[in-house]
């Protein structure tokens, strides 16, 4: 069965239950949403929504015991006060499909339970992430793992994309060579015996796709998209972020629109920087030398304040 065919099965399907549901997640469930040019990101299943936040918070019956503004005054308070308990009563579950180099700064984040489809036990399929020209720029000069705003000259561009395309397309074929199967599970050669598909992986290169299942409580998704939706995060993991930040606020739109506020365009001052901050209010003058912080520290804090 084809993956189309087999959506389509699951799309039949209809359930019904007494749990919260949210119509707008509904809406996209099972779906893949494409991400780069070979990944998606789907939701597979999700429990809980705004009014399981607040039902945890205030350990009472039910929905609707409250009104709707006095909900979502309270989401504010428990993101603003740090009160992280409440969001850990929603899950989420999501198929991803991403490049192994991406789940590799991925799965740092050891908060989710995960389950990523085997190489061992199956063959991985001929696909790899190709950058966008645009994409493809220098080392950053004062990031050492961050990318420089120029853009490479095109001639150079093409050759590196062209590289890595060669490379990927030359490794995959020695893949399926030293296994003697195709990507079917064909035998290649009656007359060869291949090598195992867990020593084969080895010659894939680190652009080839992989896909999990990534399981995650709503107070940890929102910790992952505070670091990767933000505009530092390298742009392969960020456009996944950004894609599974709309799924928050179709999802639970009160700790959205929370977590925008006092989270991703919010900013944690340190104590020093607090106290420059008043002198600054009150009209003295203060400048990096005289005020204790570090030059990174002083220009994170004039950044914040610009």
């Amino acid at each position: 069965m084809s993956d189309q065919a087999e959506l389509n099965e699951v799309l039949q399907i209809k359930n019904t239950t007494k749990r919260a549901t949210v119509p707008a997640l509904e809406e996209i469930l099972y779906k893949p949403i494409k991400v780069l040019d070979h990944g998606f990101v789907r939701v597979i299943d999700y429990m809980g929504d705004d009014s399981a936040v607040v039902q945890a918070a205030r350990v009472s019956y039910g929905r609707g015991t409250k009104k709707s503004l006095q909900d979502k005054g309270l989401i504010n308070y428990l993101m603003r006060h740090r009160h992280t308990t409440p969001f850990e009563m929603c899950d989420i579950k999501f198929h991803i499909k991403l490049p192994i180099f991406i789940a590799r700064q991925w799965i740092r984040h050891r908060t989710a339970s995960v389950n990523e489809y085997s190489a061992r036990y199956s063959i991985l399929s001929n696909e790899f992430y190709l950058p966008d020209r645009e994409n493809l720029t220098p080392q950053s000069s004062t990031n050492k793992q961050g990318r420089s705003s120029e853009a490479l000259p095109e001639n150079i561009a093409l050759r590196v994309l062209a590289t890595i395309k060669e490379d990927s397309l030359r490794c995959y074929k020695n893949y399926v060579a030293m296994m003697n199967q195709d990507e079917q599970g064909n035998i290649i050669d009656e007359d060869n015996v291949g090598i195992t598909r867990e020593l084969a992986r080895i010659n894939l290169t680190l652009n080839h796709y992989t896909e999990w299942y990534w399981k995650i409580n709503l107070h940890n998704l929102l910790h992952f998209l505070a670091l990767r939706a933000d505009s530092h995060a390298q742009y392969e993991i960020r456009v996944y972020a950004e894609v599974m930040l709309d799924i928050v606020k179709a999802w639970v739109p009160f700790v959205y629109e929370a977590f925008i506020e006092h989270r991703k365009n919010g900013a944690n001052i340190s104590k020093t920087g607090l106290e420059i901050v008043r002198k600054m209010v009150k009209g003295e003058k203060v400048d990096q030398e005289s005020s204790g912080l570090s030059k990174r520290e002083w220009d994170e804090l004039m950044t914040i304040l610009s």
